[in-house]
């Protein structure tokens, strides 16, 4: 326990980095009908369930034009 203590000033920010990610990338999921590649529902399972880099991912492979 005071292992992770001791590095909670380095968690708290890429947490906090990881979760404005998420739900910036999800709101424009469900905002937007139009992808580059797939379809709402698999764009919804890669920026919730693969940690930081699936809304990366999005933003750069899935995002279609506005």
């Amino acid at each position: 326990m005071e292992e992770l203590i001791e590095y909670l000033p380095f968690l708290i920010p890429i947490v906090i980095i990881e979760m404005a990610l998420a739900i910036t990338a999800l709101v424009h999921v469900l905002r937007h009908p139009n992808y580059r590649v797939g379809n709402k529902l698999m764009w919804i399972l890669i920026v919730l369930f693969i940690q930081i880099v699936g809304p990366v991912v999005y933003f750069v492979f899935g995002r279609g034009e506005e």
